[in-house]
């Protein structure tokens, strides 16, 4: 098991004396970096070796955006190509429940103790650093910086210490915010604050705010073609991933909207394919006419009900449907599915309270007015029967497109920049 210095040996980190000359930091900071030496060591722990080429070191102060920061360095490292790896850092004791794309390598960060610190550097040799709050850890920040790692605060807004027994020092932020390279900041009253605090020593953008990525998912023209053509003005919605225990609840919603609205279609694609057969059964015995996308059926005028098998064709429904339910958000312990899918396609959101997977999404998402969230058969209902005027629901679809054409951009600007930072280091 590879053994990690002792708090004794960590010789390359400057003794609180050292930090006057080296730094113009505050007397909180200096104080903190003292504090951080009594900082009990973490568990010895086995780390995978370190990957050839350029590390791209990204750090998580919250668990809930680690799925947006891993796509972030995932889309840098694709647009530098060459031999380019991720490495995510979530804080002892912080845990993601949600697996991780594809290419990142997920680890646990230090603690603020310098012997933690020179460990996990030494190990991970990152050549950048992109870090995400609320919390800022001095300490790790103070030696990365040292080291002349480029290091970029993202989606900053209201920052703090994450250490609670040091937050008496609160000088000690600002003279850590400085370190970074550049920080992109929430808005521009955030962009405000963080300038006053930095003064001319780190560059501050009003970038916006950070969204999971969310590529158009794609579907077969000639499908979709043949849909329209089948529906017409036919109004329609979709639920979308759709939990067994969420059936009767959409099920009655469908039945009450219908009433309002005879001609109305429901689609209707489960979470699992494997649900589908006693979906249809379901269906059947309540006596609703249906189809079946994958037997071929397309929707006649009397048609109230098409089933589809797989969410590999949600591309598909998405943009066929004005109005979107993303199942699996009305039962406890599913956690939502990823709103930026049907909002990217031109869909309007409803959504049930239980999405923690993906709760800044749709949080930003329900902020603009581009989805809304419903939690009974009756506030379902009430929300469909709104959105069957046309002007309600272009309005929802407008406030959505906004919002991830913003998250596109911004993630454009931080890849970018960050880029840029790389390009000089190398040149150096």
């Amino acid at each position: 098991m590879q053994q990690r210095p002792r708090a004794s040996n960590a010789k390359a980190w400057p003794e609180p004396t050292e930090l006057f000359d080296k730094m113009a930091s505050s007397l909180s900071l200096t104080a903190y970096l003292a504090f951080a030496r009594r900082e009990p060591l973490s568990a010895p722990i086995q780390r995978e070796p370190r990957p050839a080429g350029t590390v791209i070191w990204l750090h998580c102060a919250d668990p809930a955006r680690a799925t947006a920061m891993a796509q972030l360095g995932l889309r840098l490292a694709a647009q530098r190509g060459g031999n380019h790896q991720v490495v995510l850092s979530l804080s002892p004791g912080r845990f993601q429940s949600n697996p991780m794309p594809d290419g990142v390598i997920l680890v646990q960060a230090p603690s603020e103790n310098p012997a933690d610190i020179l460990s996990f550097l030494a190990h991970w040799r990152p050549d950048v650093g992109l870090w995400i709050g609320p919390w800022v850890r001095p300490a790790l920040i103070f030696e990365a910086q040292r080291r002349k790692i480029p290091l970029f605060l993202i989606d900053a807004d209201e920052l703090g210490l994450e250490n609670k027994r040091w937050r008496w020092l609160p000088d000690s932020l600002n003279a850590t915010l400085p370190m970074f390279t550049q920080i992109f900041a929430r808005n521009a009253a955030s962009g405000f604050r963080l300038r006053k605090a930095v003064g001319n020593d780190t560059v501050v953008e009003d970038s916006g705010p950070l969204l999971e990525d969310s590529p158009a998912l794609s579907c077969n023209e000639s499908d979709l073609d043949e849909l329209s053509e089948c529906l017409k003005t036919r109004p329609v919605w979709l639920a979308a991933r759709v939990h067994p225990d969420e059936v009767n609840l959409l099920l009655n919603a469908h039945r009450n909207t219908s009433r309002l609205s005879p001609r109305l279609l429901l689609i209707l694609v489960p979470d699992d394919p494997a649900n589908l057969a006693a979906l249809r059964d379901k269906c059947q015995d309540e006596g609703w006419r249906l189809g079946c996308w994958d037997d071929g059926d397309l929707p006649e005028e009397k048609t109230q009900i098409l089933l589809a098998e797989n969410p590999q064709e949600l591309g598909l429904f998405y943009r066929i449907a004005p109005i979107t339910f993303l199942g699996s958000s009305l039962v406890a312990g599913q956690g939502g599915r990823n709103p930026l899918e049907p909002a990217a396609l031109g869909s309007a959101i409803l959504y049930g309270p239980g999405v923690r997977r993906h709760l800044d999404a749709y949080t930003r998402l329900a902020k603009s007015g581009a989805a809304r969230i419903v939690k009974d058969t009756n506030t379902l209902s009430a929300a469909l029967a709104q959105l069957m005027a046309p002007d309600k629901v272009a309005q929802m679809v407008h406030a959505g497109w906004e919002t991830v054409s913003e998250g596109a951009l911004v993630v454009d600007r931080i890849v970018d920049q960050v880029s840029d930072a790389l390009d000089k280091k190398g040149e150096r």
